[in-house]
């Protein structure tokens, strides 16, 4: 070879080679990208479409903070969810409520909305409970998400999912890494207008739980403490489910001193409960029977949900769900 050709032989390969660098990968070509996002609000639910503004403005809040975030609403109750199968096809109910969102009449489970998420192509998914604390209804949403995290396949690149993150409920959960207490502490906070409002009422404040009889509803008791101290008033909490129940809260409006009762639900939609275990006219209602025990009773059905400040509190458990790189906080 030539001392010419060598000079011009090397700057063309170069330039070839820069060439090929360059160009854009041929067609079918496998290129890595980012996996599509989108995120779950997992509520316990309502059959009550009054009711919905208390989730639907959750969504809102987190629609705004995350505008880019595809979003999908779940029922995690299946009494609820079977109410909203039916009036599908219920065409006068329909025509009666024409303004239910399309994800309300057709929510399904959170199983059933990853499962249909992962195969619209979504793999990178938050889910955020909507409930009040790590109960039963939280602990089975867990156990659906390790589940599907323990999924192995063959090919990694075949995976389910490449990240699933759980949020916290509103008065946390276990674990070292958000301490619970703070935030019941910040659910303090932002009901601080309702001791404002029953301090205008000279009224004691009380909230209905809903609770449960499987876990430990200790968490109330924590939050009425909190509430006490921090507003110097008397709160009290009662639980349909566990504690403290009825009794418990009737014992302890008695010892109070206050007549007057401003009774609210401490659920994140004034559905059933609210508006018949708690302000309802049947004998067996807590407005009921703290009238006939000597007070007087006045009740707000209005969810957390509806409350802007606690409604805050799941957007920022998401935003703490969606730091972390490993599923659960």
């Amino acid at each position: 070879m030539t001392l010419l050709t060598r000079r011009t032989l090397v700057p063309a390969l170069l330039i070839f080679f820069c060439l090929v660098t360059t160009l854009p990968a041929k067609a079918g070509h496998h290129v890595s990208e980012p996996a599509k996002k989108a995120i779950v609000l997992a509520a316990f639910g309502t059959s009550y479409p009054k009711t919905l503004e208390s989730i639907l403005n959750i969504r809102n809040k987190v629609a705004a903070e995350f505008p880019d975030i595809h979003i999908r609403l779940a029922f995690t109750s299946d009494i609820i969810r079977g109410i909203w199968q039916k009036r599908q096809s219920n065409e006068q109910w329909l025509k009666e409520n024409p303004s239910i969102p399309e994800d309300i009449l057709y929510v399904k489970s959170p199983l059933a909305t990853l499962g249909l998420l992962q195969d619209a192509g979504y793999k990178d998914i938050a889910v955020q409970p909507l409930h009040i604390f790590a109960g039963e209804e939280f602990a089975d949403l867990k156990a659906v998400m390790v589940g599907l995290r323990s999924i192995k396949t063959v090919k990694a690149k075949w995976q389910p999912f490449t990240s699933l993150r759980l949020g916290r409920p509103a008065l946390g959960m276990p674990g070292d890494k958000y301490p619970y207490m703070d935030d019941i502490r910040t659910a303090v906070d932002a009901l601080a207008h309702d001791v404002e409002d029953a301090k205008a009422n000279n009224a004691a404040l009380v909230y209905m739980g809903h609770g449960n009889d499987f876990y430990s509803t200790g968490i109330y008791a924590e939050f009425q403490r909190e509430m006490q101290a921090v507003h110097g008033y008397p709160v009290f909490v009662g639980c349909v489910e566990g504690f403290p129940n009825f009794n418990d809260l009737l014992a302890a409006l008695k010892a109070s001193g206050k007549k007057n009762v401003l009774m609210k639900p401490f659920m994140v939609v004034a559905g059933d409960h609210a508006s018949n275990d708690m302000a309802g006219d049947e004998d067996d209602s807590w407005k009921v029977m703290l009238t006939k025990a000597g007070f007087n009773v006045k009740t707000e059905l209005r969810g957390l949900g509806s409350v802007d400040a606690f409604a805050q509190m799941y957007v920022d458990h998401l935003k703490d769900a969606l730091s972390q790189t490993h599923m659960l906080p």
